[in-house]
Order: structure tokens, then C-alpha cells, then sequence
């Protein structure tokens, strides 16, 4: 009985142990439990990472490496004119206009087999000793940048390879922190692996030794050659051991270890180098000896200059010239808009990279007219004191195609780089020359007139004075002065042009409207200088507000070339440094007009040259065509011509810098002026006629009109050739007038 109770007794009490196995076995349950929703929650990280990563692969563009073959110098070339009397082939095709370098940077490319194998050992020693045998990437250096990206315990470069530096070095991704930092990192290892699919360690190491910085805390310098060049006066080729110890040791932080601004610190980075070389095998014991006890000779400057391109041309340059300095800012401009960057970007894009800039410039009438311009008996009546001669002139000249080939800012010597060019960015009045373009053109082109309209030459209307006075409006000047010399005959189209009256183009302005007017000159005819004031007739009518040179003569471009309004243009092309075509012009254009109404206003202007009273009669050349309009401003306070021959059209202004009327008693006519400047080069123009470069249309009949009633002649006795639309004849004249 009492071993019977005795048994159960210790059953109970095996009973009272069971909660405890029970907890333990319930704790376990739970932390397989939570141990499985880990692996499955990990499973299903790492499922998402994987498809994240593989997304970003599928995104991640690859990077050419592209070979820079010119220094950081950016050129500006021209048409070689000069040709072997043999061949008729240019001597060259280019021909150097000019030449910029950032003093404060510095690149030159070096082909691998010009870099001594012990630089290239150096920088692969010191930067990625196993480059010659991975792939592209140091999984396990990737690996802890990601981790020290997320837990930033120290600062941590990453230990990327060459490989991953040459392609940071191109794009300029260089994120370190967050995840910015760990997509930067992937970004580059697939970058990496692609790059070594794609190119040869031979390619990969010369890139990078090219481009690898290597500056100052003064100087950006970039690749080893530029560096062996600033450093020791030395092309690359002739670096020692040494010299490439301390090129390659001062790699990881060039502005704190370059042996200019710290050379006690570039003397540990060379050992550095140096005991790596040694430990792969790369250099014997003795080089190392040798290359670690050398004293360094330092050049510290930019004047070694056997390897810079054009050194000796740019050494000569001296002053940038008026053309110059126009296609250095349509260059930055053309920058600008094709990358999208800021003018300020593109301005340091073109100064510090390499670009090639191709002008359209005519450098033998640059210099003629350079030197016609600073000859004062060109605009003077008489041997005037130098000092009372202040009159401010600017010229400029340009093909059918808008193509600039020549251009003068002043008739003074230049004294400034990129400096106020009132031929391309001042804004003057071109007083009636605005006639043409304004008024005329579009009311031919809508055939609200034809050459013999007769119109009276009487005033528009009147107007009330700013001292409350009144009087009628528009008056004409004459050369004699302003008057209101009105003569109230009838007068026919092409007369009121010559005589350059006011009456007329005001009646014109009113029928077209100021609002189309302004609209024709800004949107056919790229006048972007405008006033915003499109009720203004006289900006209409006689030109009282302001426009660049440079636009009124690319609007004249119209009169020569059967209507067609190509963009104005100092530059056709520009490349980068490897070759890439950034900007090339084109032969587009806008049909500002018809071909039948360009002709026809070609043949009125021509009266403007040609008749005894015509207002441009003192331009008119020995040889060839000219057809042309002179423009005077308010109280003649701006005198403007502009002519066009068979191959250019070209203008030309004079005034003061603080507008006031001209004495022009003192100075030729600005007709005789143009002539003075530009008639020798035009007749010497290949073509002496229009009938050679802009042949009637066939939308345009010759005809003689009656000379009394601008009808066409049938049976009259005073008759005249003149030029009309087939689509808007005037009527026949049957006499009895």
C-alpha cells in the first residue's frame, strides 16, 4: 500500500515539472515561429532587391570611352582662301583664327604607348593592383562601400577600381552617402562590367590615365600628361620612376598630396606607391632605392609647351578682332541652347573643353575692312582734328545665306576682349531703311500695291505736339534738312522709294495695320529688338525705334535671294573635343516673301542707286549691281546704308555714342561712305549683275508702263520698263491723258 502510494506520489510530481516543458516548448514553437517569417520575410527582400537591381541593370546606360585628341584648347578655324596654284586644292583645310585656354586648367591627351610602362605600373599598383584580372568590379570593395554607405562608422573611399574611377572620372556620379550613395555604387559596377565587356584593359587604362585629376588647390589639371608637363617641365615620356611615384601616390586626394602645395605629404604618398610597386614585382630593390631618395625637381608652372596644340599661334594672337568676339558668343549661345545648360555653363564648357568652332568669316575683307574703317578720310569732308572727329561708325557684311563674313564694332583701334560691339548688340534707328521691310515688302507681297501705284505725297494725318502745338504728319526729310515738304502730286511706288518720302509708307502702315507691320518684321524677320508697342506707326513708318545692325542688314538679305530669311550666323559648326558635331547650321530658312516680290522690290531699290535723285546715288559702284537704302533718323541724329550687291549684303552706320544731330556738312555722304568701305571688295565680287544670281521669276512679266498713269503702255508715247506680278497686273492705258 505504502509502495503504491509511493509511486503515485512521484507521478504527481512528475505531473507538477509538465508546465515548465510546456512554456519551453511553446518558446521554441515561437521562435521557429518567428525565426521562418525572417526567412520568408528575407526571401521576399531579397526577391524585390533582386528584381530592384535588375531594374536598375535594365536602366543603367553603358559609357563609351571616346579618345580626346586635343588639348583643353578651344579653337576657332576658317576656310583656308590660300590654294596650291597646281592642284586648285587648299594648302589646308583649316586655317587657325584663334585660340582660348583656361590658365587655370589644363588637359593634353597622351596615347598609352607614349605613357612609360612604369607610369602606367604606378597608378595600377597604387589605385587597382588586381585590374589586369577582374572584371570590372572588386565585389568584395563594392560590397563594404554599400555597407559604409548605410552605417557611416568612417569615411570610406570604396576602393573602386580603375575601371569604376575612369567611368566616375566621365560621368561625374560620384554620390557617396545613403542611397544615393549605394545606387551610385550599382550604377558603376554595371557600368564596370559593361565597360570591360566592351573595351580592352588597354583602352580602359588610357582613358583613365588621361583623365585621371591631378591638380592643385590653384590649378585643375587633368590626366599625366598635363600633370608631367605642370609638375617637371617634362612630356610624359620622359617621367622617371620617381616622378610617376609621385604622379600616382597623389592620386587619392591630388589638392592635399601633390608635391606643390605639400610635398611632405606627397613624399609619404610616393613611398606609398613605390613599396606597392616593389611588393607585385613591378620595380627591383634598387629602382626602389634609387626612386625613393630622389629629390624631386619641381617645375610647378605651364610653361612646357611641346605638347600643347597651336601653343606658338596663340603666343602671336594678341587682340581677339570685332568677328571674334561676335563668334565667341554665338558659340557660347549655340552651347547653351543644344545642351540646355545656363549661358554661364556654356561659357565654361567652351573655354575649358576642347571645342572646335568653325567661322564663317572672310578673313581677307575682315582686314580690309578693319583697315578702311580706321581711316578717317573715309568718312571726313576735310582734314579734321582728331580729337573733334568722335562720330562712332560700325559696319557689317553677310551672304545670301546669313553666313557673316565681316564685321566692325568701331572706327577706333580695339582695346578689349568680348567688349560692347554696337554692330551686333547696340540698338540704333534705322530711320527709312526700316521702309523696305516694314511697309513696302508686305503690302507688295499682299498685292495692295504694284511699282507704278501712284500715291499723293501729302500728310496722313495731324498730330499734337509735346509743346501743344500741332502739326501734320509724317513730314519727308530732305538732304537739306527736316521740312514739311510735302508736294501733293501723285507719285508711283518705286518714286516714292527713291526719293525716300514719308507720305507714302504711312499711308501703307495704315492700310496693312502698325500690328502686322510689327509682326512681319518679328516673325519673318527675326527683328527681335522691338518695342513692344505694335500701335506705334512711326517705328512703322520711319523707323523711330531701335534695332541692331546686324538685323536690319540679315533683313535685307530678302532683296537678293528670292525672299528667303535665313538665320544671321558667325559660326556653321562647332565640335567637341572628340569630334562630336554639337551644332551645325543648316540651309533652313522661312519664305519671309515671294520670290516674285523680292524681284520686284530688287528692281525699285535699284532707282534708289541708280537715279539722279536717288537717295543711295553716291554709292553706286563702277562695276557691279547694287541695289541699296539710306536711312536718316530723327533731327539726324543716325545715318544708315544698306546695299546689296550679287554676292553680300552689307550695311553701315554712323552717329554719336550720346545721340545728337550729325554735322553732316563735316562728313561724307553715307552712301559715299559705304562706298569708301566696302565698293573695292565689292567689285571684285565674282558676280557683277543680278541677272546672274537672281534671275527673273517666272510669276514676273517685264513690261513698259505709261509713264502718267503707271497702266501698261499700249499706244502711249512716254513709256517705261518696269516689273509686275503676272497675278496682279494693272490695267492697260489706252492714251488720252
Amino acid at each position: 500500500m505504502e509502495q503504491k502510494r509511493s509511486k503515485t506520489t512521484r507521478k504527481r510530481k512528475k505531473r507538477r515539472v509538465n508546465p515548465i516543458v510546456h512554456i519551453l516548448k511553446a518558446l521554441g514553437t515561437l521562435l521557429l515561429s518567428v525565426f521562418l517569417i525572417l526567412i520568408i520575410t528575407a526571401s521576399i527582400f531579397g526577391t524585390v532587391l533582386t528584381i530592384y537591381v535588375m531594374n536598375f541593370a535594365d536602366s543603367t546606360t553603358s559609357v563609351e570611352l571616346e579618345k580626346r585628341t586635343e588639348s583643353n584648347v578651344t579653337r576657332f578655324l576658317y576656310d583656308n582662301p590660300d590654294y596650291d596654284e597646281e592642284t586648285d586644292e587648299p594648302l589646308d583645310q583649316y586655317k587657325l583664327y584663334y585660340a582660348i585656354r583656361n590658365e587655370n586648367r589644363h588637359f593634353v591627351w597622351a596615347d598609352l604607348d607614349q605613357i612609360p610602362q612604369y607610369v602606367q605600373d604606378a597608378f595600377v599598383y597604387t589605385e587597382d593592383e588586381r585590374f589586369y584580372s577582374h572584371d570590372g568590379v572588386d565585389f568584395k570593395s563594392t560590397f563594404a562601400a554599400i555597407v559604409f554607405s548605410i552605417i557611416p562608422i568612417r569615411d570610406r573611399g570604396g576602393a573602386s577600381t580603375i575601371t569604376a574611377q575612369t567611368i566616375k572620372n566621365l560621368t561625374g556620379d560620384n554620390a557617396t552617402k545613403g542611397v544615393a550613395g549605394i545606387e551610385r555604387k550599382l550604377r558603376e559596377a554595371f557600368r564596370s562590367v559593361n565597360m570591360e565587356k566592351t573595351y580592352t584593359k588597354d583602352v580602359i587604362l588610357e582613358s583613365y590615365l588621361n583623365i585621371v585629376p591631378q591638380g592643385t588647390k590653384q590649378y585643375e589639371i587633368i590626366g599625366v600628361q598635363a600633370a608631367a608637363n605642370f609638375y617637371f617641365g617634362k612630356d610624359v615620356s620622359e617621367l622617371d620612376l620617381a616622378e610617376a611615384a609621385c604622379l600616382a601616390g597623389m592620386n587619392n586626394a591630388p589638392a592635399d598630396n601633390n608635391p606643390i602645395d605639400s610635398i611632405e605629404n606627397n613624399n609619404i604618398r610616393r613611398k606609398y606607391c613605390l613599396d606597392h610597386m616593389l611588393k607585385a614585382g613591378a620595380i627591383s630593390g634598387q629602382e626602389y632605392n634609387e626612386a625613393i631618395n630622389e629629390k624631386l625637381q619641381l617645375a610647378g608652372n605651364f610653361d612646357y609647351s611641346s605638347a600643347t596644340v597651336y601653343e606658338e599661334e596663340m603666343e602671336e594672337q594678341g587682340m581677339t578682332d570685332w568677328y571674334l568676339d561676335a563668334a565667341i558668343e554665338e558659340a557660347i549661345s549655340r552651347i547653351a541652347d543644344e545642351s540646355g545648360t545656363s549661358y554661364k555653363d556654356a561659357q565654361t564648357e567652351l573655354y575649358e573643353n576642347g571645342y572646335n568652332v568653325y567661322c564663317n568669316v572672310d578673313i581677307d575683307m575682315q582686314r580690309k575692312v578693319e583697315k578702311a574703317m580706321l581711316d578717317p578720310t573715309n568718312f571726313t569732308t576735310y582734314d579734321m582734328d582728331p580729337e573733334e572727329d568722335t562720330l562712332w561708325s560700325d559696319f557689317i557684311c553677310m551672304d545670301y545665306k546669313g553666313n557673316v563674313k565681316a564685321v566692325v564694332g568701331s572706327r577706333s583701334e580695339k582695346t578689349s576682349i568680348r567688349g560692347y560691339n554696337p554692330a551686333t548688340t547696340g540698338k540704333r534707328s534705322p530711320g527709312s531703311c526700316i521702309k523696305p521691310i516694314a511697309s513696302y515688302s508686305p503690302a507688295l507681297d499682299q498685292d495692295l500695291i504694284t511699282m507704278t501705284s501712284l500715291y499723293n505725297d501729302k500728310p496722313l494725318r495731324e498730330q499734337e505736339n509735346p509743346d501743344g502745338t500741332k502739326s501734320q504728319w509724317p513730314v519727308n526729310y530732305s538732304e537739306d534738312g527736316l521740312s514739311g515738304n510735302w508736294s501733293y502730286k501723285d507719285l508711283f511706288t518705286y518714286q516714292m522709294l527713291l526719293k525716300s518720302l514719308n507720305t507714302m509708307p504711312a499711308q501703307l502702315v495704315d492700310k496693312l495695320t502698325p500690328a502686322y507691320c510689327y509682326n512681319f518684321l518679328k516673325t519673318k524677320l527675326d527683328v527681335n529688338s522691338l518695342t513692344d508697342d505694335e500701335s506705334d506707326y512711326a517705328a512703322m513708318t520711319v523707323g523711330s525705334l531701335g534695332m541692331s545692325l546686324e538685323e536690319l542688314v540679315g533683313a535685307y538679305m530678302i532683296f537678293g535671294n528670292g525672299g528667303k530669311k535665313y538665320d544671321v550666323s558667325f559660326v556653321y559648326k562647332i565640335e567637341d573635343a572628340s569630334g562630336n558635331v554639337v551644332y551645325e547650321k543648316n540651309d533652313g530658312y522661312k519664305q519671309a516673301i515671294s520670290d516674285s516680290t523680292a524681284y520686284i522690290m530688287n528692281r525699285m531699290m535699284q532707282y534708289v542707286i541708280n537715279d539722279k535723285e536717288g537717295t543711295g546715288r553716291y554709292a553706286k559702284l563702277k562695276k557691279t549691281d547694287l541695289v541699296g537704302k539710306t536711312g536718316t533718323s530723327e533731327k539726324w541724329q543716325d545715318l544708315n546704308f544698306v546695299g546689296c550687291t550679287p554676292d553680300y549684303v552689307s550695311g553701315i552706320w554712323i552717329g554719336y555714342q550720346d545721340p545728337e544731330t550729325i554735322p553732316t556738312n563735316d562728313y561724307q555722304n553715307i552712301g559715299a561712305i559705304w562706298k569708301n568701305i566696302f565698293g573695292d571688295i565689292a567689285d571684285s565680287e565674282e558676280h557683277k549683275s543680278f541677272d546672274d544670281t537672281f534671275p527673273m521669276p517666272d510669276t514676273v512679266v517685264k513690261v513698259d508702263f505709261c509713264t502718267r498713269t503707271g497702266n501698261i503702255a499700249t499706244n502711249c508715247s512716254s513709256r517705261q520698263t518696269g516689273y509686275f506680278k503676272a497675278s496682279n497686273m494693272p490695267e492697260n492705258c489706252y492714251g488720252g491723258h
